[in-house]
């Protein structure tokens, strides 16, 4: 029988409840070497495949193509690489998880100890035996008595953190890999010369005459529809997104281009340039643009300037004009990317 008497407690004994005055049952691994012995390989087992699926988790990153894709039922179709990054690294934290708990159900001590109340201020000798307590807890949780375990979890602990690293590569600049960084990605978008401008509710072009002093019209490119059908998602439009605001051509302040706006009409993305938000909250009277999300304000009279907020950056203007046809149509693309701040920008 082993005595367990912490600091300002009561004597507990293996077996025995110090709660209530009934036998304390016994676990099968207390009292049973060869059980004792599966559990530490259980425990080891799971550490070990949670190790090969980091492995894996690797192998899928590198060998599986993005584009691949599978049907699942209710799902529907999912890329290929998600499903396997997804299962190879829960499963893999998973695993490490119910290898400590296995280890602590079934080989750390079952004892049940009462602490009794006492004063807050502790005793001379209380450093002393908190480091007799700890080097107790160290010998009794069996770290070093079952190696096996030990270092299995020291292995699964150091490949942990590897997909974390594999999964940033997607955020540094593409360089030799071809990928593109993050700033050639938002530094292009669909607007390009003589590209007309289309209402995005209703897809009709708009002209100048449409569009009343202090009036906003949300717009996206004229092709559009055709790139998403093309792509079979929405991304061009979370870069393409405008707004359209007209105001008397005598206030505006600045814009980001010689003669950007036509009759007093400006265009500017619908994207905030903080995290990304879209915009469409104007006020008239001070030309001000507001972020919902975070309450970046932008000045749309003065070339779409920060005023207040978080945002660290100009809202991204487009240059437009009109056709022979009298619609509004884009001169060029964004002069600088849109959305949101990151590292690599100045």
């Amino acid at each position: 029988m082993t005595d367990i008497t912490p600091h300002g407690s009561q004597p507990a004994k293996l077996g025995h409840s110090p709660v209530a005055d009934v036998p304390h049952a016994l676990r099968v691994a207390d009292t049973d070497p060869r059980a004792a012995k599966r559990a530490e390989r259980q425990v080891a087992s799971m550490f070990l495949l949670s190790m090969i699926l980091v492995v894996a988790f690797i192998v899928s990153f590198i060998m599986i193509d993005k584009d691949t894709v599978v049907y699942i039922p209710v799902f529907g179709v999912v890329g290929l690489m998600t499903i396997m990054l997804g299962l190879t690294s829960g499963l893999s934290i998973f695993l490490i998880g119910a290898g400590a708990i296995q280890w602590a159900k079934k080989l750390m001590p079952d004892v049940e100890v009462v602490q009794m109340r006492h004063e807050m201020t502790s005793p001379a000798d209380a450093t002393a035996e908190a480091a007799a307590n700890y080097e107790r807890g160290k010998d009794e949780s069996g770290f070093a008595r079952y190696p096996i375990i030990r270092r299995t979890l020291i292995g699964a602990m150091a490949l942990f953190p590897i997909p974390a690293v594999f999964l940033l590569r997607d955020l540094w600049s593409g360089g030799e890999s071809g990928i593109e960084s993050p700033d050639e990605i938002l530094s292009h978008t669909l607007w390009r010369e003589n590209m007309h401008i289309l209402v995005a509710e209703t897809g009709q072009k708009i002209r100048p005459e449409d569009l009343p002093v202090g009036g906003l019209v949300s717009a996206v490119p004229a092709n559009l529809a055709e790139e998403q059908e093309r792509a079979g998602n929405q991304d061009a439009l979370g870069k393409a997104a405008i707004i359209l605001v007209r105001m008397e051509p005598s206030e505006i302040v600045a814009q980001q281009g010689d003669g950007w706006d036509y009759q007093g009409i400006v265009a500017y993305s619908k994207i905030c340039t903080h995290v990304g938000c879209p915009i469409a909250l104007y006020e008239q009277r001070t030309h001000h643009l507001l972020c919902p999300c975070h309450q970046s304000t932008f000045d749309l009279a003065n070339a779409g300037a920060v005023v207040f907020g978080p945002a660290a950056r100009n809202m991204p203007q487009l240059p437009i004009t009109v056709d022979n046809e009298g619609y509004l149509v884009a001169t060029a693309d964004f002069a600088q990317p849109v959305g949101p701040s990151f590292w690599e920008r100045g």
